[in-house]
């Protein structure tokens, strides 16, 4: 028996001594001398921004502009977006999307603020809390209430049923995320290596000035939405008045079309380019399906709008919207038209395969403009909230750069020995939507923001925010509409949540209310 032991102790002693020489040195002969093992902040950031832009987009097409007006995918069935019969999954792709890109988003300010790394950078800290504040605002805009600050948390904290934090919470965390965020990208460079790649950065190529504008504007959006909630209103209106007058050093801003916010597309849907829309991948059969609606349409037919023609001022026009005439003329669907009346098609987006299809636009990859900028010192000149400029400077400005972003010759063509303030004053006088100071309020409000939700065309849901904080523009009311014929407030939450995460669910709605389109989200309320 001791031999038989013996003999067992020795192999396993063997066993351990073989163990030991095949993992001695392990980990470096397994690690890769030419590569570094953590992965750079700026090697998340295009994948991060361009997944969010593909979300938006996409569900711009076939949920904002079925909403808003802009298209009208026509069709008896149940579930018509135009009709506000808004199925329950409907945000469950936007929903999970942002959340997964949030992960990534995240990771840039950890990767870029441990100063244990090479890689502490405070410029790619900044850009992570712009863009986190970016797609927190589509979440919470979107359905209200949603887990934030214990948001993203499961691989590192093992947090796997977060929170839903109320909206309030979550805005004025993003107002603090923003400030932070206009201080690192201010500050001074520590060395020749704190700076955004260039190479990583589809956006502004490594300008961090141009990031700091892109998020004191943002800054600028969601103070404006929550101007109006009573009991934030006050705070909400004298930080608009001092990041445009009183500090307005302090917060540059967006000042011009190069200045936007956006992401160039460079690729066709032929190739395997990260910066490939996709709009391109949309089948052409299916792109040019859904007819333009006729809010959309007859206001640029009346105005005589240079974005779908410009008969008057030179042979062929340009139609930089690619949007195609029926019969010899531009018209459209009437929205929310009732199930069983068939109305004619008329006009729509043309699809791939002409020279002026916006499926491979490379202008379509927007995140803020400068025209909706100046659309919101408009209002906030209106309601004499900022002495800086006047509504009148601002409304014709932001007209401007609404043609001039998708045809940057524009005032050139129409008379290249004027002034630009001369040429689009002519333009809004012809159109008959000049400035008119002494307009009431409301009818100015109406004038700013028609025009502003033609600068919000493609612009992820900021048409769907805007009409639901002011009620602007006057979208007419078709007969078809369900939902009362409301606008919806937001959408459903992913129908998983309810048993992956029941508790945080059930607090959410009793808190909010009922988890459906009717219920309005914490900045809409009174």
């Amino acid at each position: 028996m001791k031999k038989i032991i013996y003999r067992i102790s020795g192999v396993f002693i063997l066993f351990s001594l073989v163990l030991s020489s095949c993992t001695k040195g392990f980990e470096d002969m397994n690690t890769d001398p030419n590569n570094i093992s953590i992965a750079k902040p700026g090697q998340l950031l295009t994948p991060a921004i361009v997944g969010v832009l593909s979300n938006n987009l996409t569900r711009n097409r076939n949920f904002n502009n079925e909403l808003m007006q802009v298209t009208v995918d026509p069709s008896d069935a149940e579930g018509r977006v135009f009709r506000y019969d808004i199925r329950a999954n409907v945000g469950d792709g936007m929903y999970n999307s942002w959340y997964n890109e949030l992960t990534n988003i995240k990771d840039i300010y950890k990767l870029s603020s441990d100063t244990t790394l090479l890689t502490y950078n405070r410029y790619y800290m900044g850009v992570s809390l712009i863009l986190q504040v970016w797609v927190h605002s589509l979440l919470t805009d979107t359905f209200g209430d949603v887990p934030y600050f214990q948001a993203n948390k499961g691989r590192d904290s093992l947090i796997f049923e977060p929170a839903f934090d109320p909206q309030k919470a979550i805005y004025l965390d993003m107002f603090d995320k923003l400030e932070q965020a206009n201080t690192l990208l201010a500050a001074t460079q520590r060395n020749a290596l704190e700076i955004i790649e260039p190479a990583y950065d589809p956006v502004y190529a490594g300008d961090r000035a141009k990031w700091r504008k892109f998020g004191n504007s943002l800054y600028l959006r969601l103070l404006l939405r929550l101007s109006g909630k009573a009991e934030v209103s006050a705070q909400a209106i004298a930080k608009i008045k001092e990041i445009v007058e009183t500090k307005a050093s302090t917060y540059p801003k967006i000042e011009r079309n190069d200045e936007t916010a956006r992401v160039k597309w460079t690729g066709t849907i032929l190739t395997s380019e990260p910066l490939t829309s996709p709009l391109g991948s949309v089948r052409p059969t299916d792109f040019d399906g859904p007819g333009l609606a006729s809010f959309f349409i007859d206001n640029l037919v009346a105005w005589n709008d240079p974005r779908i023609d410009i008969p008057t001022y030179g042979t062929g026009g340009i139609n930089r919207w690619g949007i195609a005439p029926a019969s010899g003329r531009y018209f459209g669907i009437p929205s929310g038209y009732p199930a069983g009346s068939t109305p004619q098609t008329g006009s729509y987006f043309l699809a791939n395969g002409s020279a002026q299809s916006l499926q491979k636009d490379s202008a379509t990859g927007i995140m803020m403009n400068y025209a909706e900028v100046q659309f919101i010192l408009a209002e906030a000149a209106v309601k004499g909230w900022i002495g800086t400029g006047t509504a009148e400077t601002y409304y014709e400005n932001g007209a401007l750069a609404s043609i001039t972003y998708w045809i940057p010759d524009w005032s050139s063509r129409i008379n290249p020995v004027d002034s630009l303030p001369n040429n689009i004053r002519r333009f809004l006088t012809a159109a008959d939507i000049e400035w008119e100071e002494s307009l009431p309020v409301e009818s100015k409000m109406e004038r700013i923001h028609l025009q502003k939700y033609y600068a919000l065309f493609l612009v992820d849901f900021q048409q769907w925010f805007e009409y639901r904080r002011t009620g602007h523009p006057n979208l007419p009311k078709g007969g078809g509409l369900v939902n009362g014929g409301v606008m919806p407030a937001r959408l459903n939450y992913p129908v998983y949540i309810q048993s992956t995460n029941p508790t945080n669910y059930r607090i959410a709605v009793d808190r909010q209310g009922p988890d459906v389109v009717s219920t309005p989200v914490w900045w809409q309320k009174p």
